[in-house]
């Protein structure tokens, strides 16, 4: 009897669904991003454009000399540039970095590298390619992801792509190869510190701590300690071998923090009226940001509904409402014409929540939440476990002030947590916990059992669980535990909404311009509704595939090819609310810096010695760092001295510490009427900051009543010196010509 050896499956062929699998995350990348790829547009950032202006000095100073600049006069009346613009030299991880991009443009190569890690991820876990699509589509589209490209976080994005494979070496290592974990590790490890965003790495860091204390509860009930401890000191070594990757960045990082406005202020009397002034009476003195401010974007208890529901809170603060909508109705009745009635619908406040204001929800998807449910009945044990913690970890640190008693102690006590704001994008941990349990639980899912499979007829290779199996049974309980489950989630959240008050904290300043407030606080009514349905059809339809699956209706294969499409529709479509083609434009971010008139006449004085003040925002803005050197600038972390002087002198109207700084030129925003300092020793000058985004800026109230809407300001009053030679010079801006 001859015996039949396996035939080996060629490489080509082996290699050939990960090549396909790329190439499909190549062409939604680009499909996506299809103004920039195909019309050559850009995308608007804002934070983008702040960061060129405020680099604009040490680049010059780079392509002249071939140095670095470790100091930078062009904002905050100086300040390191260590957290604006400073390459280290001999970093080869920037070719690493640019293979697993493919040097992709910016953003079409973030959305690719967020794609291929995630899919990494699943592979490297053995599951089949097919679902480790669907596993990178779940992690690279969701909302968040979108949103702060968007608003111009570059480096965010890089680093929450680099995030899988992190968990990818960290699951490698205790589950399957640790020598090939390890070094997987590594190198996620090693990209995502690159990526230079340490609140991102932090909360990956809280994730796998997490993981950490779970296997070590599982390793001691299991006794087998001595290789938990092993492979954690590999882990180890690996974590330390990333950080020597990037030592420049984190040494300079760690030295200024305890100079910046995460350290400790000198002074011991709180700024008068300072938002960041009044820190708690029971937390302990030391470093770290004031409480109140690292908590001002806290995420709503009940907002955490929108990881099932994106518009429950009625989505992003300012979003776009349709002609038929009951505002639009309302407007057009109150004589607004139409022209102007579409710039009033495309930025409407429609958010809700409890936040100062979004850009958008974090919304993981409804098919990722049904599977993430289905993963608490059907996956490993250790593994639920762990994302079911980390998930719920996640959420509780994104409430932030609206659950003190947790929360303040991980702010007074833990190490490091003080050290960052916006303590909502803590939900970057359930982002990546909830998609991983889901397709690991679809993996599991659609994994059948030796013991209870058939051959599908004419394709041996393929098998199927057989319907009257007894794991066939315990599946179909769990996906109806787990369908009724996230339905009954989405009911119960409708019902809970019918006496909500859909009222925002604006909605004072909408009443007094006569705005319709009715009319808005239906269209939040309906948008929560709608998208209330949305979520239930995507929940019965997935859980219908899997039902089918179990009858022997569909292959594993075309289950999970259903699953891939029904999570990129769900994903791309409330992406698309959030960044889409409004959002490019022809002008590259270069070409927007401009100077103006006043810039070309401050140009002409060729002194070194002096500064300007842009009484435009100065504080949040960096265009004119980008042509002067300015008393003002944009960065999350500027010097905390200079924020003291700030809160406790210039923003107090004393013009002596202006004279102190140099100050030799103000611009001012428009007026109708500039007084002259010639003409008088001390004047007091009323000077108007537009206060709504520049399409509202743009519009023409056309009635009395709506005039505060379209042409809202806020007032900012200066105190000048007495005139000598060193008194400022204003420059005015002329007014915009009105819009058509």
């Amino acid at each position: 009897m001859t015996t039949v050896s396996p035939v080996a499956v060629p490489l080509w062929r082996r290699m050939l669904p990960h090549l396909l699998a790329v190439l499909f995350f190549l062409t939604l990348a680009c499909v996506y991003f299809s103004p920039l790829v195909l019309d050559d547009q850009t995308l608007a950032q804002h934070d983008i454009v702040q960061f060129r202006g405020g680099s604009q000095e040490a680049a010059t100073y780079r392509a002249e000399t071939g140095k670095e600049a470790l100091w930078t006069n062009s904002m905050f009346a100086g300040m390191p540039t260590y957290l604006i613009s400073t390459r280290f030299p001999g970093d080869l991880s920037t070719y690493l970095h640019q293979i697993f991009t493919l040097s992709l443009p910016a953003v079409v190569a973030n959305l690719f590298l967020a794609l291929l890690c995630g899919y990494i991820l699943f592979v490297a876990l053995g599951v089949r390619p097919l679902v480790a699509v669907v596993g990178a589509i779940a992690l690279g589209f969701t909302s968040y992801n979108l949103v702060i490209l968007a608003a111009g976080h570059n480096t965010k994005s890089l680093s929450i792509a680099y995030a899988p494979l992190v968990l990818a070496g960290l699951l490698v290592t205790f589950r399957r190869n640790r020598w090939l974990g390890a070094a997987l590790f590594a190198l996620g490890l090693t990209m995502n510190v690159r990526s230079n965003h340490l609140q991102i790495t932090y909360y990956l860091l809280l994730l796998v701590l997490v993981f950490g204390i779970v296997e070590l509860v599982y390793a001691f009930r299991e006794k087998r300690l001595p290789d938990f401890l092993g492979r954690t000191a590999l882990l180890g070594a690996a974590a330390l071998l990333a950080i020597g990757v990037s030592f420049g960045r984190l040494y300079v990082t760690a030295e200024y923090g305890k100079y910046s406005i995460r350290g400790r202020s000198e002074l011991t009397t709180p700024a008068p009226g300072a938002p960041t002034a009044a820190a708690s009476d029971d937390a302990p003195s030391g470093s770290g940001l004031d409480r109140d401010y690292a908590f001002n974007w806290s995420y709503g208890v009940s907002e955490s509904i929108t990881l099932l529901i994106p518009n429950y809170f009625g989505g992003a603060s300012q979003g776009a409402l349709s002609e038929s909508s009951a505002t639009g109705k309302a407007l057009t009745q109150l004589g607004v014409p139409p022209v102007q009635l579409r710039d009033y619908l495309s930025q409407l406040p429609l958010y809700w929540g409890d936040q100062p204001s979004t850009s958008g929800p974090v919304y993981v998807g409804a098919v990722v939440c049904l599977l993430f449910v289905l993963g608490l009945f059907v996956a490993d044990r250790r593994l639920r476990t762990w994302l079911l913690i980390g998930t719920i970890l996640s959420i509780v640190l994104a409430w932030g002030k609206n659950f003190e008693t947790f929360n303040n102690l991980m702010f007074d006590y833990f190490p490091g947590y003080n050290k960052f704001r916006s303590v909502s994008m803590a939900l970057v941990i359930a982002q990546l916990a909830m998609p991983l349990l889901a397709v690991m639980a679809l993996a599991r899912f659609l994994r059948a059992h030796r013991a209870a499979v058939a051959p599908v007829a004419g394709h041996p290779a393929l098998t199927l669980p057989t319907a009257d199996s007894a794991e066939t049974s315990d599946l179909k309980r769990k996906l109806l535990y787990a369908v009724a489950g996230t339905a009954g989630l989405c009911i119960l959240a409708w019902l809970l909404s019918l006496g909500a008050d859909y009222a925002s904290p604006i909605d004072a300043q909408l009443q007094q311009s006569g705005f319709p407030l009715d009319a808005i606080r239906e269209d939040r009514a309906s948008l929560l509704r709608a998208d209330v349905l949305r979520s239930l059809f995507f929940i019965l339809a997935a859980g219908g595939v899997l039902y089918f699956f179990l009858q022997r209706k569909l292959s594993a294969t075309a289950a999970a090819a259903v699953m891939a499409g029904l999570t990129l529709v769900d994903l791309w479509a409330v992406d698309k609310r959030y960044l889409n083609d409004s959002n490019f434009q022809r002008e590259t971010v270069t070409q927007q810096f401009v100077p103006t008139p006043q810039d070309q006449q401050i140009l002409q004085d060729k002194d070194l010695s002096y500064r300007v003040l842009n009484l435009n925002n100065p504080f949040n803005e960096a265009n004119t760092s980008y042509f002067h050197k300015s008393i003002g600038g944009y960065h999350g972390a500027k010097l905390r001295r200079y924020q003291d002087l700030i809160e406790r002198q210039i923003s107090q109207n004393n013009t002596q510490v202006l004279n102190m700084l140099n100050t030799r030129y103000l611009i001012t925003p428009p007026i109708r009427k500039l007084i002259s300092p010639r003409r008088y020793s001390a004047i007091r000058l009323h000077l108007v900051t537009p206060g709504l985004s520049a399409k509202f800026r743009k519009c023409r109230a056309p009635t009395r009543k709506l005039r505060p809407l379209a042409t809202s300001i806020r007032l900012l009053r200066l105190s000048l010196m007495p005139r000598n030679s060193q008194s400022p010079k204003l420059l005015t801006t002329p007014p915009a010509p009105p819009s058509a």
